[in-house]
């Protein structure tokens, strides 16, 4: 069962109170606010000071609160994790993930530092060596201890290190994108796609998001919110397959069909597998309200 989305993930910079609080407003399904390189090295604090003020204070009625705490070995790390972790986020983000035993160790911070359960773990993708060992890193959600839920793939970071060019269509970042959908697959997490820069091209955001959507990814980090609205549209069934969704429960809920493994609808083949496609496609709807 889908209980909560994550179709849209919008990176705020904690060093922005005003920014935080409009995040009451917005439509976003997840909000992440930002300690990491969104904040300059001399407003560190303060940001960090201003995010667990906001997820102290709440008022952000269901919109899932996750913080991206600075890199595991950097200086700010250990005072992200022991100023934010006890106030019981939706999520920790730990950029910049190269292993399983990173994960293990983070989730090993949370617990020390009072973290309660429901905070879970997200882990950013960003270089060559996590690229290669995605499924290592994921396979870490398998130990419940780990807290991972969710991978994030970072594709500016990724093209940095790899001097891969993020051109039209992705074309250089194909391989891992299926690679990052695989793993999340295989260890039963989700899986959220990188950002795209340019925020006034809402055509080119929106053939990416599709591009995202069908590779399998559960939805895209954000960077504006004039983006929230046509991601969430392209994560959500469209009008034309939630109504072939609720045909084929149809189809196979009638008496005569209950030991068939295939029906025809409109002339076409459609197996139980589309049976169990079509119940997750009503439970989209049922989640985004």
């Amino acid at each position: 069962m889908i209980s909560r989305l994550k179709r849209s993930v919008l990176a705020m910079p904690g060093s922005n109170a005003r920014a935080l609080e409009k995040g009451k407003t917005l439509a976003a399904d997840v909000l992440m606010f930002e300690l990491e390189d969104g904040v300059a090295e001399s407003a560190k604090a303060t940001a960090r000071a201003q995010v667990a003020a906001a997820v102290a204070s709440g008022g952000y009625g269901a919109r899932q609160l996750v913080v991206r705490v600075n890199a595991r070995g950097s200086e700010w790390y250990k005072p992200d994790i022991a100023a934010i972790a006890p106030l019981g986020p939706d999520g920790i983000v730990i950029p910049k993930v190269s292993s399983r035993d990173e994960i293990l160790k983070a989730a090993a911070d949370l617990v020390a530092a009072g973290a309660p359960y429901k905070t879970r773990l997200w882990a950013m993708i960003e270089t060559p060596r996590a690229v290669l060992d995605i499924e290592k890193i994921a396979s870490a959600a398998d130990d419940r201890a780990s807290r991972l839920e969710v991978l994030v793939l970072g594709p500016n970071d990724i093209a940095k290190s790899t001097r891969a060019r993020l051109t039209p269509g992705r074309p250089a970042l194909l391989s891992w994108l299926s690679a990052g959908v695989l793993a999340a697959r295989v260890h039963n997490i989700e899986i959220i796609d990188g950002i795209y820069n340019d925020f006034n091209n809402l055509d080119g955001l929106r053939r990416e998001a599709e591009q995202g959507r069908d590779f399998g990814f559960d939805g895209k980090m954000l960077i504006h919110p004039g983006q929230i609205g046509p991601v969430n549209e392209i994560f959500a069934p469209s009008a034309d397959e939630v109504d072939f969704a609720r045909r084929i429960i149809a189809v196979f809920d009638e008496p005569e069909n209950a030991d068939k493994g295939v029906v025809q609808i409109d002339g076409k083949m459609v197996e139980r597998l589309h049976l169990d496609i079509a119940r997750r496609t009503l439970q989209l709807v049922e989640a985004s309200g």
